[in-house]
């Protein structure tokens, strides 16, 4: 019986510390969480800066596709959330455009709007079916206007990766397709259409961060989580788990949510197979910088989108609009910018924070003598961002996923499972819970079962 099986888990993040939960929920006692670092919570943690500024690991909203998961959030916050209506644009040139971009064209400039009208005028006469790349699916579902002005070139600085690359399969929610009658009507009648989306309203902790909510696990958690405790090497054979400092543990199942190429390259004995599979896998990192200023905050928006070169950042969040605990007091605000690298996307990680800065002036974000106002600046290396639904990537996991699950070994989560369209935070979270009651209680994963090239059953 799985119960009396000791379970170890490799990192404090969403998927592990979901797990764990679950586990505890139902009666387990004999598992255990090893964290490398000093913190938990993984890409979304939180950091309090000197100056009394709180950061997260990027632009993070909390929203839920999981009653359990908001029951969760409600039971650990304790409801000392806030909730928002989303308002989010698009920065182009010289003027905002609500999000989603396709569908609010009417405050292109004319010869724009003409061109991204016509565009989908030509493919709404098209049967379509034909494309088999994201690039590809890109020009044929928005047409050559709305694709060259912004599609393209968002993706490209969003995923740093070559588009033509990447499966369109991944998509469903996360981009509003388009309805051409929809699109004209909302031109010609003046209106705007805002509300798309599965994150049109969002959750935010009052204070501390999105990391304020997997902190929330700890008390919780007592005696079964270990910081600063790196896994360096597995023994499958032996089952068990070597870490740096020279400690072991043994386990009878083991749950990675750690990025899955790395398990691969500390498996022992070494499964050649699953490694060269494992390289197969695609990512791009992401600098996140965070500015701090002192004066009124300029502007009621959530985030905002950049397709163009202006500025270098993908994505901008007004994150003391999230939550004003977020800046140290009514008097100061904060802004914060993602930007992207891969081997496809160089950047210049020692100049970074500069970059974000004259981009923010350049488009407007802010003024030039704002600069001297800025009283805080954070940046943080995120070397796994994004991990890209590459053509060969589903083959890749179908190879890799089955083999650990012989061994007892559970892979899940952002990057433990590799799949970028279950990997927001509600996901990542139920990836654990759904595996704790697979190898408890025998039932089915249904976040993952859409995903036919994994491993169906927990041992």
């Amino acid at each position: 019986m799985t119960k009396e099986r000791k379970i170890v888990i490799i990192g404090a993040g969403p998927t592990g510390l979901g797990c764990a939960w679950r586990l505890k929920e139902l009666g387990c006692r004999d598992f255990h969480v090893f964290e490398s670092q000093s913190y938990v919570g993984g890409l979304s943690a939180s950091f309090k800066d000197d100056k009394g500024f709180t950061w997260d690991v990027g632009g993070h909203v909390l929203f839920s596709h999981y009653k359990y998961f908001d029951d969760l959030f409600d039971t650990l916050l304790e409801k000392r959330y806030l909730s928002h209506i989303r308002a989010s644009w698009i920065r182009m040139g010289d003027r905002f455009i609500p999000y989603p971009f396709q569908n609010n064209l009417r405050y292109l400039p004319p010869e724009i709007l003409l061109e991204c009208l016509m565009g989908l005028y030509r493919i709404s006469l098209s049967p379509g079916g034909k494309s088999g790349n994201f690039r590809e699916w890109i020009l044929e579902i928005f047409g050559e206007g709305v694709a060259r002005h912004f599609m393209l070139p968002y993706n490209h600085k969003n995923w740093a990766w070559r588009l033509e690359e990447m499966s369109k399969d991944w998509i469903a929610e996360r981009v509003s397709v388009v309805d051409f009658e929809r699109v004209l009507r909302n031109v010609v009648l003046q209106k705007d259409d805002v509300s798309w989306g599965p994150n049109s309203t969002f959750k935010f902790p009052e204070e501390g961060g999105t990391g304020a909510f997997f902190r929330a696990f700890l008390p919780h958690l007592k005696g079964h989580v270990t910081l600063n405790k790196k896994c360096v090497r597995i023994d499958s054979k032996r089952r068990v788990v070597f870490f740096e400092d020279g400690s072991q543990e043994s386990y009878d199942i083991l749950l990675n949510t750690g990025p899955l190429n790395e398990l691969a390259a500390i498996l022992e004995p070494a499964d050649l197979e699953i490694q060269k599979a494992a390289g197969q896998l695609a990512y791009s990192g992401g600098m996140m910088v965070g500015l701090g200023f002192k004066g009124e905050h300029p502007s009621d928006k959530n985030w905002v989108y950049f397709p163009d070169d202006k500025t270098p950042i993908y994505r901008l969040t007004y994150f003391s609009n999230y939550s004003r605990r977020n800046a140290p007091d009514e008097e100061h605000f904060s802004l914060m910018g993602e930007v992207s690298y891969s081997p496809y996307k160089e950047i210049d990680k020692s100049n970074v924070i500069n970059e974000v800065i004259e981009g923010f002036v350049r488009t407007g974000v802010i003024e030039e003598q704002w600069k001297k106002n800025i009283v805080s600046t954070y940046a943080i290396d995120v070397p796994y961002s994004y991990p890209v639904p590459t053509l060969g990537r589903n083959a890749a996991l179908g190879k890799i996923v089955p083999a650990l699950e012989k061994l007892g070994i559970y892979t899940r989560g952002r990057f433990g499972l590799w799949i970028y369209e279950i990997g927001n935070m509600d996901h990542s979270v139920m990836q654990g819970v759904e595996l704790a009651d697979a190898l408890l209680e025998g039932a089915p994963q249904p976040t993952i079962a859409p995903y036919k090239f994994l491993s169906g059953e927990a041992q």
